[in-house]
């Protein structure tokens, strides 16, 4: 799903224009009126988003979503008539209407088409595929086996492990060699036939999935096995435990938090950096030597690195990459001491949300070194970086922020993070928003 991010925004963009377009080639008397344009464009994005239109499972297909589409142009038809009736009186006839809805639809479905034709070419050739194992053999195997080897669904079917040893092509060997397979073959998605494997042996590769970017799917049998992102997906007949299901794994989520991310980051570097910024920069120059923004590298999602900017608050130190800032730390600066107690030094990361580095809300970013030193020593850490990193978070606004002082304060960071991973709803992300405000008018003790 991540591979295909452009794919949802550029469908959305190619139905906006042939609407768009239409009506203003077919009836440009409907762009005369404000209301009308706004009200064809918002109403595409309810009704598409109502009956989930943009959907990109590997496994849908054109015959599939043949359902959806008919159900778009009922529901959307309906929309584009009764509007004619705020317009009224208008110069166009009921044919006229139904003509250029007509082509609308015919172009909405030479587009699907082709849409269809394209993804699937693109998997077919291998552009885009994600490797595969399986582990553990029962009936269940070549049911799945034939969703793999479906070429438009673009996954690299690598073989599967079983204690029974098999002359097999596709046997990779025992299931305890399969730990290390994983690893030195790159494979992305881990299928587990549960009926082959113990409690323990599924644990462990949980274990190492939360740890290390690997996405498990349990196939299940009557084992008890239950976890608070579980959901269910059909492989053809056969049921596939997600074991690490989000929200933002549906098919707007993603759209609409990117779009809600740059709105509000624009808004926040015109009406508020734009004249904070040259004040900053004044006391700064005044208060000590330096250049005005202190930039670091961290880890973001899918741990990639990128810059991380902050309104400098500390003296130039060889350990600034390595040391985390501490209570009454002699780096700070006085007007570092201000910034960081009122987390204005945080403010130029706007624009790291604005780029996509960052999200407004999510898990705070870590220093590389400190994540090399919590993957390996904290529970489900690596679980965090499924996700944009945020300007605040629940964690923060829970009060796990600034210092790690205890190994509980790492351990609660991150159980909090996945929990909004898990939880995420754009409702929750303005609530974290309105509390973090809100705590930057309270003392705060763990601010400095």
């Amino acid at each position: 799903m991540k591979k295909s991010f452009f794919v949802i925004p550029l469908s959305f963009i190619a139905h906006i224009l042939i609407i768009n377009i239409s009506l203003y080639v077919w009836t440009p008397y409907t762009y005369t009126n404000f209301f009308s344009i706004l009200y064809y464009n918002i109403t595409w994005f309810i009704v598409t988003y109502s009956i989930n239109f943009y959907p990109t499972a590997r496994r849908e297909s054109f015959e599939v979503n043949l359902k959806s589409f008919f159900t778009l142009i009922l529901l959307y038809g309906l929309v584009y008539f009764t509007s004619f009736s705020f317009l009224s009186p208008h110069p166009y006839t009921w044919q006229h209407l139904l003509m250029v809805y007509t082509i609308i639809c015919l172009l909405m479905m030479l587009f699907r088409m082709f849409f269809y034709w394209a993804k699937n070419l693109v998997r077919r050739e291998n552009y885009v595929t994600t490797r595969a194992v399986v582990i553990g053999r029962d009936k269940n195997l070549k049911k799945i086996r034939r969703i793999f080897d479906i070429p438009e669904y673009g996954y690299r079917y690598m073989g599967y492990f079983d204690n029974y040893k098999s002359n097999s092509p596709t046997y990779l060997g025992d299931i305890q060699s399969s730990f290390d397979y994983i690893f030195e073959n790159n494979v992305e998605e881990v299928y587990c036939l549960a009926s082959r494997l113990s409690k323990d042996e599924i644990k462990h590769l949980m274990n190492i999935a939360d740890n290390s970017f690997k996405k498990i799917k349990i196939i299940p049998d009557n084992k008890e096995l239950f976890s608070r992102a579980m959901s269910i997906e059909l492989y053809d007949s056969v049921p596939v435990l997600n074991l690490r299901a989000s929200p933002l794994d549906l098919d707007y989520a993603n759209l609409i938090k990117r779009i809600f991310d740059i709105l509000f980051s624009l808004f926040v570097i015109v009406t508020v950096l734009s004249w904070l910024v040259p004040i900053v920069f004044i006391l700064m120059k005044i208060d000590s030597k330096g250049p005005l923004f202190f930039k670091q590298k961290r880890h973001g999602v899918n741990k990639n690195t990128f810059w991380c900017y902050k309104f400098r608050s500390m003296t130039k130190s060889d350990d600034s990459d390595t040391k985390m800032a501490t209570k009454n730390d002699m780096r700070i600066t006085k007007l570092g001491r201000i910034l960081r107690k009122t987390s204005i030094d945080e403010l130029p990361q706007f624009f790291n949300v604005l780029k996509g580095d960052m999200s407004i809300v999510g898990p705070r970013p870590h220093m590389e070194v400190h994540t090399k030193q919590y993957e390996t020593s904290v529970e489900k850490y690596l679980v965090r970086h499924f996700l944009k990193p945020g300007i605040t978070g629940l964690a923060q606004v829970k009060g796990y922020r600034g210092e790690i002082i205890h190994k509980s304060d790492i351990v609660n960071r991150v159980r909090y993070d996945i929990f909004y991973m898990e939880k995420w709803s754009i409702l929750l992300d303005i609530q974290i928003i309105i509390r973090t405000v809100t705590n930057i008018f309270v003392a705060d003790k763990n601010a400095y």
